[in-house]
């Protein structure tokens, strides 16, 4: 299906940098509750995460992550989660997160 640049634009992608994570054991697979900081305009928002295949939660901290911030929140579980973390599976389907190739502003919006 194609989309127009219009569609593309309606879905604000932004920068963070992850300043929590926390095992998520109430989730019914393995997930990481994740704080993220989008810097002074959209704040620090929270999310859930599947990805503890290839991440420890105190390597995630500092680290850069793009997000879906303008989806309604969802409920997960106890967790209300406000941004839609981006990641693309490996060769085993497990998720890899996707993040700039160096530092950037926290609230940069991809385009």
């Amino acid at each position: 299906m194609t989309i127009s640049y219009d569609d593309f634009q309606k879905v604000d992608i932004r920068v963070g940098k992850i300043t929590r994570a926390e095992p998520f054991p109430q989730a019914r697979k393995p997930a990481y509750r994740l704080w993220v900081d989008f810097g002074p305009e959209l704040g620090e928002k929270k999310s859930s995460a599947q990805i503890t295949k290839h991440y420890a939660p105190e390597e995630l901290i500092g680290r850069q992550v793009l997000a879906v911030v303008n989806f309604p929140p969802r409920q997960i579980g106890p967790v209300r989660s406000e941004v839609l973390v981006l990641g693309v599976p490996d060769v085993e389907g497990e998720v890899v997160l996707i993040g700039p190739g160096q530092e950037v502003p926290e609230g940069g919006r991809l385009y």
